[in-house]
């Protein structure tokens, strides 16, 4: 329709050709976001066959639904579909029956003193990766989604106590792989 949007767009901009029905503009924001919101919803799901099928799913929602989109500021528009691709993970994980939640967990010992400092970053995705699925749910929630206690229990359906209880342990157990992983390379 317009012609082709030029590759230093502001995000603003490429919205406007996009939302116009730019063809290279539509194929410019998926390659430009596409890497990113793939490894968002590998945070969540570890299946890369279902990987691909969220992240299809969502990018038929964003397109659908961009027309709507209100930008509110730099950063807008990669927040909003990043919420799109964290709600579709956490569905096929509710929809797979995946999601699972021990209300009263034991103590464990806390192992939070392990810094991941010196670890490579795919050896700490790898790790976060092999959490159990609500551990990893919450925990990526937590920490990269920035969202309080109080929202992930309510996008979830669970005790406020458990998701932070569940956070706990989720940390736990990633410290002592962490430990794990320390002494098997200091070693080495």
């Amino acid at each position: 329709m317009s012609s082709r949007p030029e590759n230093n767009l502001t995000e603003k901009d490429l919205l406007e050709h996009v939302k116009d029905g730019d063809t290279s503009a539509i194929r410019q924001l998926y390659e430009q976001y596409a890497g990113y919101l793939t490894a968002v919803c590998s945070r969540y799901v570890t299946d890369s066959d279902e990987v691909k099928d969220i992240l299809q799913e969502a990018f038929i929602k964003i397109f659908d639904k961009i027309k709507g989109f209100s930008y509110r500021g730099d950063g807008s528009l990669r927040a909003w579909m990043t919420r799109i691709v964290v709600n579709d993970s956490l569905k096929s994980l509710r929809h797979a029956g995946r999601l699972t939640y021990v209300e009263d967990l034991p103590e464990i010992e806390d192992e939070s003193d392990a810094s991941p400092a010196g670890i490579p970053a795919a050896v700490i995705q790898d790790m976060i990766r092999s959490l159990p699925d609500g551990y990893r749910t919450i925990l990526n929630l937590y920490v990269f989604e920035n969202l309080p206690h109080r929202d992930i229990a309510a996008m979830l359906g669970i005790k406020e106590d458990s998701s932070a209880s569940q956070l706990s342990r989720a940390r736990a157990i990633l410290s002592k792989k962490i430990k794990e992983y320390r002494r098997e390379h200091d070693n080495a």
